[in-house]
């Protein structure tokens, strides 16, 4: 895969960022760093690091610089995660058990501030007041999505407008600003850093998107979790809006949400995600990421033709095919 290519090239840097995640999260707390280190063992694609890389490359690019804001951006990606599986009941994360399930939700909850509170710390380093204005600003919209996601838990009434709004502050947010925080550690123009937040704001629609499909229709071993998760959990996606619209098989889909929320998610969804698949949902699902990868794409187009611009092209052909 050419996406290989890129953690190959920036193989070093990835490196510094991996060691620094891990010197980081290290407290004198010993369950504590347990913890924390727990997600971080079981790894990740580090997306939003390598983003962070990439776009630094459009100006003046220095790795001692550009970790101060790619493994804040990780950590708190991290930290969202630990987060979403308490409000998901999640077991399993990445193939492993979550921090709620090994240990318990309250444990997980200050887990997950912990790590937010590093990211933040780290952050510190930055002297630039507008680059904590943008990362204070997307916490704040993150919060709001995460709150937004609990309000429409099993809601059938939701529109295209309420995902899209949802999964901008829940994921598109952070991609952006990884490319555009990226770009302003490195002192690249403002036109620049700009052209990159449109970059990764598209790539991250498409990216969660892709995501929400994935959980209809991967497999356990693609994706880490039990296909179907997000339904048991009342988390209402793209595809499922879709298929809601089909006026035949609206009140079916309506009467399998009411069953698997009275059963507190503890049933087979298999007759609902049989449904879904044979709606067509996941087919326009699928042509929206697209259109979002193409708009992505686009917004490079008057960037510096570099090697870096070639690098973020595949980073979103990787995310547009994504199977895991």
């Amino acid at each position: 895969m050419k996406i290989l290519n890129i953690y190959v090239r920036k193989k070093k840097d990835v490196g510094v960022i991996e060691r620094e995640l891990e010197v980081h999260l290290q407290t004198d707390h010993a369950l504590l760093t347990e913890t924390s280190m727990h997600l971080l063992k079981a790894g990740g694609k580090r997306i939003r690091p390598v983003l962070v890389l990439l776009a630094g490359e459009f100006g003046r690019y220095d790795i001692q610089q550009l970790k101060y804001i790619a493994v804040p951006l990780e950590l708190f990606h991290s930290a969202s995660l630990v987060h979403d599986d308490v409000i998901d009941d999640s077991d399993k994360r990445r193939g492993q058990d979550t921090v709620r399930a090994k240990w318990d939700n309250r444990i997980a909850m200050y887990t997950g501030d912990y790590i937010f509170a590093k990211g933040l710390e780290i952050a510190a380093h930055v002297d630039n007041p507008r680059v904590h204005q943008i990362l204070s600003k997307a916490l704040v919209e993150m919060s709001i999505g995460e709150m937004e996601q609990i309000r429409f838990f099993f809601r059938s009434d939701q529109s295209l407008r309420d995902y899209l709004l949802r999964i901008k502050r829940k994921t598109a947010l952070l991609i952006a600003i990884s490319c555009q925080l990226g770009a302003m550690v490195a002192h690249a123009p403002e036109s620049v850093s700009n052209r990159l937040y449109s970059f990764g704001y598209n790539v991250g629609l498409a990216f969660q998107i892709r995501d929400d499909i994935l959980d209809l229709c991967g497999t356990e071993k693609e994706i880490g979790k039990p296909p179907g998760s997000d339904i048991k959990q009342g988390n209402i996606t793209l595809p499922v809006i879709f298929a809601l619209q089909d006026e035949k098989l609206r009140p079916h889909i309506q009467a399998e949400l009411r069953r698997i929320h009275e059963a507190d998610g503890q049933t087979d969804v298999s007759r609902v995600l049989d449904m879904i698949r044979g709606s067509g949902g996941i087919e326009r699902a699928s042509a929206l990421a697209d259109r979002y990868i193409a708009k992505a794409i686009a917004a490079l187009e008057p960037l510096p033709d570099i090697r870096a611009k070639q690098d973020l092209i595949q980073v979103a052909y990787f995310i547009a095919n994504r199977s895991h």
